[in-house]
């Protein structure tokens, strides 16, 4: 029987950055992964790879439609559905190889299997079972399906399927206007197929600012997409190659049919916890399926935490991350912390959308005094130059300490653009600080900082 300071059951960002985040202060760590390659959900068929897919078709839109007002004619690029694939794999074992280097690097074990927990302080990995002062659950989330739909991942796809099609459809139908459906609507609709997004509720991407909602939906419905909201899903019916969509509309009842080649569930997710044992532990649960966690990620047995998607908050990967690093420090005896107000979110569509902090519906709710500073990318010369005019960038400040509340940006490289945002507001500056601070021009980063002088007394360039 092995012996460890540390087992991390999963090694998806939150698992494996635990991991060697323990190793280097000084524990004797391992980490449990069923997968033959480490990296979960995200690097194998999650973040990674549908970020391999966005970039080559926004290079053939690019292609089809930007290149010849620059001066680059010829022929548009064909689509190499089999290369593009290829290109994909390759991306991903670039990464899952990577991990493995860092583990040995960092000397973490990777014990190979499934885990369950018999009793606090033990791991079983097959036959044999494992020895530990302390246990941390990092086992990620698997995707959530609809009543009356039956994923085969063939015709009726999750985000795993749909990474992998044999060919690209001619229609797919895609459930759920959330961020993995926008995303690889988006992908299959640049590569040529017909896109319809069928969401349950009234507006898309359930959560976000509003405005950036209203706005989003106009970019992407001009791009092609095609939406229907407030429709529930009543099933889906294969036959052969094909598939029917049957919803209602909330607003009449009536009753309507889709037909598509690929239909593609993107309803969510949820916590992955199934065959650890955490019932007959004594595990505390909460009721949508999530592990119960004090502010120390402890759960309710001595000696076992949890991370990531398999306790409450966003399934982010970087929120795993944060949570990973905090808990192997907690457990080193360090002050591992997590600002949870400084959580940013993007969707990798084009453009970009990406957000932290409080939302203005958010701020209304909580009855807070606050301003707004707006500044739209038509204003910008480097983003004008780039064909990337789009969208704007949203900074939402105390109205009488001028602290900054949230950002939220639609535009290009708003998921770089808005960990600007994020390091203000982990220092707590005004949004005069950031107004202060010199930009380098042309960037894109200069709308940030335009928007925060709209919070002052107005931009320059708008």
């Amino acid at each position: 029987m092995s012996s460890y300071d540390v087992i991390v059951i999963g090694s998806g960002p939150g698992g494996y950055v635990c991991a060697i985040r323990c190793a280097q202060l000084g524990l004797k760590t391992a980490c449990v992964e069923g997968r033959e390659t480490l990296g979960g959900t995200c690097l194998n068929v999650g973040c990674i790879p549908s970020k391999a897919l966005l970039h080559a078709s926004h290079q053939l839109h690019e292609a089809e439609h930007n290149f010849a007002k620059m001066g680059l004619k010829g022929k548009s690029p064909s689509v190499d559905w089999k290369q593009m694939l290829s290109y994909k794999e390759e991306t991903i074992g670039a990464n899952t190889s990577g991990i493995e280097f860092l583990f040995k690097k960092n000397k973490v074990d990777w014990i190979k299997g499934w885990a369950s927990i018999p009793e606090a302080g033990k791991v079983k990995v097959g036959d044999e079972v494992h020895e530990a002062k302390n246990i941390v659950i990092a086992s990620g989330s698997e995707v959530a399906t609809l009543p009356g739909v039956e994923i085969d991942e063939k015709v009726v796809v999750s985000s795993t399927g749909a990474l992998e099609l044999g060919k690209i459809p001619n229609k797919m139908v895609v459930i759920g206007a959330g961020v993995i459906g926008l995303e690889l609507g988006s992908v299959y609709k640049r590569l040529g197929a017909e896109v319809k997004v069928i969401e349950f509720l009234d507006a898309i991407t359930p959560g976000m600012d509003k405005e950036v909602q209203r706005n989003f939906q106009k970019l992407l419905t001009k791009q092609g997409l095609e939406f229907q909201l407030g429709a529930a899903v009543q099933g889906v019916e294969t036959k052969g190659s094909k598939a029917k969509v049957t919803y209602k509309l909330r607003k009449d009842d009536s009753e309507h049919v889709e037909d598509a080649d690929i239909v593609l569930v993107a309803t969510g997710r949820k916590p992955f916890t199934d065959g650890l044992g955490l019932d007959a532990l004594g595990v505390a649960m909460e009721d949508r399926g999530q592990i119960k966690t004090d502010g120390h990620w402890a759960t309710s047995v001595k000696g076992i935490y949890a991370i990531g998607d398999a306790i409450t908050g966003p399934m982010l990967a970087h929120k795993a991350e944060d949570e990973g690093m905090a808990v192997a420090e907690t457990i080193a005896g360090q002050k591992g912390h997590v600002n949870y107000g400084v959580i940013p979110g993007v969707i990798y569509t084009h453009p970009e959308v990406a957000n932290v902090g409080a939302t203005e519906e958010e701020l209304k709710e909580a009855g807070r005094n606050y301003k707004v500073g707006k500044f739209s990318f038509m204003g910008n010369g480097r983003a004008k130059a780039n064909f990337a005019a789009d969208g704007f960038v949203k900074i939402l400040a105390d109205k009488d300490t001028d602290r900054i509340l949230g950002a939220h940006i639609i535009g290009p490289m708003a998921g770089d653009l808005i960990h600007e945002v994020c390091v203000a507001m982990e220092f707590g500056a005004a949004a005069e600080d950031l107004a202060r601070t010199c930009h380098a021009h042309p960037t894109y980063s200069e709308a940030v900082r335009e928007a925060a002088l709209a919070c002052g007394d107005g931009p320059i360039h708008s």
